[in-house]
């Protein structure tokens, strides 16, 4: 059988017109016990499914690989046993609000050029594809799967550093067998410059038929998709919650009757758990949040207004659609006691000397990824410390174990208290989330109340009181009947217990609507 075809204005799926209906899950933001509920309801909403592959997941440490339970792409066959096609998006950059877009170890390297024929980077790349096309392969149309095209990079029009790069990526898919169909995605701007042979499709938010036309004058005769509609958008800490009410359904019905394909980013948001989230840097530093992306499916998987707007307007251009599954129980807890304390001063992994946590001898000498280091002086006066903007991206400082203040990206000095002999300075640095959009992915090495939660070993994410997240997703099935094991990683101040609830609450919110799209980045 042909698979999906783009040789007229119409896609061509086993020789016969289709049309892409899509929306946007991504696996590893949802947990695997999810994984069919989620489904279950994309196809009750009338939509195949795409995805994302983040290599920093499945390669967390140089050639060492990981594709099974979370990662286990057994989603993508899940999705065909309930009669999903997917587009198959694997990077190796994915952006999508995701610590360093995806990308894994490389800045372990000094002179590392990220996204560029760098050798450094395309010997990596090439060891990665080697193993991840292995175990996409068989999961092709052409090989009986369910996959009908695969995206090359991801909005790489907007980087657009080395004009050798694209052409690199789509020989690493096409000389290890993939065959199917190849499509990039750029917002208008970078149309220009992210394509490749193959098929070009747009991302957008607000209707622009002019972008649309524009696409179409660039690839007369070619079928017209928006890759991703963005049905909502992401928070960053400190600013209100970004809310994309039901006035979206009118842009995506025109588009529809436009006869334009379309995949809404996201359908279903889901959680970076741990510390996965990513940052914006277009001038200013603004990482984001845990929750993702007040999609039509809540993070939580319920089906919201926009959810059931959708699926009626979807529902026009189907056979009747399976019934949505019903809701999954959800429990509010009653309060949990902080029963036991541990000092940081404590729990210290030590070197002779600084190093940036990218370079830390942990991990089997892969480096410290993520999370938190410790650097320590000593003092023998109190004057101005200023970080020269050299702090990523936030640190803690500490006098003799006390607390006199934080420098982040907003504060660069600080006055240190003045004493007599010597002291210990401290500095308690967190990578916030590395940029995963913008020209500043090369400068991400990290080095220099707020903290994360764990239960049961999972770590479900920051929690942060200048919001606009106030509330953790626990997914039940990461619990266990009996005890359960609750660690709060705390940098300012101990509360004595733990709340749950059954609704989260967000605060001041902020209709994207309503904005210019530049305000939101």
């Amino acid at each position: 059988m042909e698979g999906l075809r783009a040789n007229s204005s119409q896609f061509t799926l086993e020789r016969k017109p289709f049309r892409i209906l899509g929306g946007s899950i991504h696996y590893f933001r949802v947990p695997r016990a999810y994984w069919e509920d989620r489904l279950l309801k994309m196809k009750a909403c009338g939509l195949n499914t795409l995805t994302y592959v983040p290599w920093n997941l499945h390669e967390p440490e140089r050639g060492t690989f990981r594709f099974q339970d979370q990662l286990d792409l057994a989603f993508v066959t899940l999705a065909a046993d309930m009669g999903l096609w997917v587009i198959l998006r694997p990077g190796p950059y994915i952006c999508a609000e995701w610590e360093l877009g995806g990308l894994p170890w490389l800045l372990q390297d000094k002179g590392m050029q990220l996204r560029t024929t760098y050798p450094g980077f395309v010997n990596a790349v090439g060891l990665y594809f080697d193993k991840l096309v292995s175990i996409i392969k068989p999961l092709m149309f052409e090989e009986g799967g369910p996959v009908i095209a695969v995206q090359v990079e991801n909005e790489y029009g907007s980087y657009a550093k080395d004009d050798k790069y694209m052409p690199f990526i789509k020989n690493c898919l096409e000389s290890r067998g993939i065959k199917e169909l190849l499509l990039t995605s750029d917002n208008w701007e970078g149309l220009r410059y992210g394509g490749i042979e193959g098929l070009k499709t747009i991302n957008l938010q607000r209707l622009s038929f002019g972008a649309i036309h524009h696409l179409a004058e660039m690839q007369p005769q070619k079928p017209l998709m928006v890759m991703e509609y963005w049905s909502g958008w992401f928070d960053v800490w400190g600013e209100h919650h970004h809310v994309f009410h039901a006035e979206m359904l009118a842009v995506v019905s025109e588009i529809l009757e436009r006869g334009v394909s379309i995949n809404l980013y996201m359908f279903h948001g889901g959680t970076s758990f741990g510390f996965m989230n990513g940052a914006m840097d277009l001038g200013t530093y603004k990482p984001q949040v845990t929750s993702y992306y007040n999609a039509p499916l809540s993070e939580a998987g319920d089906c919201t207004p926009k959810y059931q707007l959708l699926r009626k307007l979807f529902s026009q251009y189907h056979e009747p659609l399976p019934e949505v599954p019903s809701p999954q129980e959800r429990r509010a807890y009653d309060p949990v006691l902080i029963q036991q304390h541990l000092s940081l001063w404590d729990s210290l992994f030590r070197s002779d000397r600084p190093v940036n946590m990218e370079n830390l001898p942990v991990n089997n000498n892969n480096g410290q990824s993520y999370g938190y280091t410790l650097y320590e002086t000593t003092i023998t006066c109190g004057e101005t410390l200023n970080s020269g903007n050299n702090i990523r991206d936030r640190a803690l400082v500490f006098v003799d174990r006390r607390y006199v203040g934080t420098l982040d990206y907003k504060t660069q000095e600080l006055i240190l208290p003045k004493g007599q002999g010597e002291r210990t300075l401290s500095l308690l640095v967190e990578n916030c989330g590395r940029v995963n959009y913008g020209k500043a992915l090369d400068e991400q090495r990290k080095g220099w109340g707020k903290g994360a939660v764990f239960v049961n070993g999972q770590n479900l994410g920051r929690h942060w009181f200048i919001g606009p997240q106030h509330f953790l997703y626990l997914p039940g099935p990461w619990l266990r009947r009996g005890e359960n094991q609750m660690i709060v990683f705390e940098e300012q101040k101990v509360d004595d217990k733990i709340l749950f609830a059954e609704n989260p609450e967000h605060g001041r919110t902020t209709d994207v609507y309503k904005l210019p799209f530049c305000t939101l980045l």
